[in-house]
Parts: structure tokens; sequence; C-alpha cells
């Protein structure tokens, strides 16, 4: 029963994001929405960790299984891709080190400013 009781609460969440998406006129996708929701619900110690816990661990744990349809996806329109291939896997590779380097920096700045206060 405890199990069913965080899996509601993390549906519940996700719902609530999906209406704030409906609702706000940003385009940010309703998971960040439940996300930042769950994060502030943490925060303010409304919900304890262990009150999703169980199920959170679970669902981290079958994060695998749940990309396997996108693969199949990419394996039925690899004649598409392939000739793009070099151009796809270029851009990953440079858009992986922008995305790098600015979390770095981004870090690195509000660390110095947490040190100094």
């Amino acid at each position: 029963m405890k199990e069913f009781k965080q899996f509601t609460i993390i549906i519940l969440l996700s719902f609530i994001g999906e209406v704030l998406h409906a609702l706000i006129p940003f385009p940010v996708p309703a998971s960040i929405y439940g996300i930042l929701l769950l994060f502030f619900l943490l925060e303010r110690n409304i919900l304890q960790l262990q009150d999703i816990d169980e199920v959170s661990s679970f669902l981290i744990f079958i994060m695998p299984v749940l990309f396997v349809p996108a693969a199949v996806g990419l394996i039925d329109a690899w004649d598409e891709l392939r000739a793009s291939f070099a151009a796809y896997v270029t851009i990953i590779i440079a858009v992986t080190f922008i995305v790098m380097i600015v979390t770095g920096r981004v870090t690195q700045s509000l660390l110095r400013r947490w040190e100094e206060k």
C-alpha cells in the first residue's frame, strides 16, 4: 500500500505539471513543471523524501527500458538518418561540449558567489 501512495504522489505531480503546461503559455514541457513542483515541495519540507523514495528508485532503475521505443524508432528511420549521420554526430558532440562548458562556468560562478556570502 505504501508503494501505491508513493506512485500516486508522483502521478499527481505529473498531472499538475500537465495542467500547468496547459495554463502557462511558455514553451516548457509539462514534465519540467512537475519536476519543479516536486523540487519545491521537497525543498520546503512539505513532502518528505521517504514519501516517494522507493517508487522513485524503482522508476530510475527501469529507466533504460523506457528508452527502447526511441531506439527502435531510430532503427526504423535509419535510411533517412544515414544520409546526414556525420552532420548529426558532429552537432551532438559540439552541443555536448558547449553544454558542459556553460554548465561548468555557471556552476563555478554560483559557487564563488556562495563562498563570498
